[in-house]
């Protein structure tokens, strides 16, 4: 499996956006030191689909198949694309606040600590449905981990298209979420126009 290991802030430094949204409170200090190029306008849209494949910690190839499901199903294919993204199950247990980053809800999925209706999953790239119950499993609910993590998000704010409970690591997914319901830079319009050419 591929890992990456580029150092986050770096990163988000040369795709000009703010670590908050990978839940990171760091900021950088140093600049970018560019030279006053125009970008093209392909490098306008490979840099916006850099952006969504780093923020939600996917690769070029799952990329590209979340595109062609999207192409597939009704409405809008951009909107469809982070709708796909943002149904991710260790996207979902991010947004929950059951971790501090998307890069340890991918952990904690990996490591089976997250049950779906029951269910252990273990696939981070799992799609949530509407009406899905997400918990942590009860043999790690009074991990000391757990507590850290919810004293860490306590105060991060639940997209409304979830339910969290909180002080019992469980939560239920209200309904898909709208285009308008994810707050994350990307204009996917852009990823649309670089995919079709």
């Amino acid at each position: 499996m591929a890992v990456n290991r580029v150092p986050v802030l770096k990163r988000c430094r040369s795709l000009g956006m703010d670590p908050i949204f990978l839940g990171i409170d760091k900021k950088s200090n140093r600049q970018l030191k560019r030279s006053n190029r125009k970008m093209s306008e392909y490098g306008l849209q490979l840099r916006e689909k850099q952006k969504a494949k780093f923020i939600y910690g996917v690769l070029e190839k799952p990329f590209r198949n979340y595109y062609k499901k999207a192409k597939q199903m009704n409405g809008m294919t951009g909107e469809n694309l982070m709708v796909l993204l943002e149904s991710r199950l260790d996207n979902v247990v991010f947004r929950m606040g059951f971790a501090r980053t998307r890069r340890e809800a991918r952990q904690i999925v990996d490591h089976k600590h997250v049950m779906v209706n029951g269910k252990q999953i273990n696939i981070p790239s799992y799609i949530v449905k509407a009406g899905d119950v997400v918990e942590i499993k009860e043999k790690h609910k009074s991990s000391p981990r757990y507590k850290g993590i919810l004293e860490v998000t306590g105060g991060r704010l639940v997209p409304g298209w979830l339910e969290v409970e909180a002080e019992n690591l469980k939560g239920t997914v209200k309904e898909l979420p709208a285009r308008d319901a994810i707050d994350v830079p990307v204009d996917e319009m852009l990823i649309v126009e670089l995919y079709s050419k």
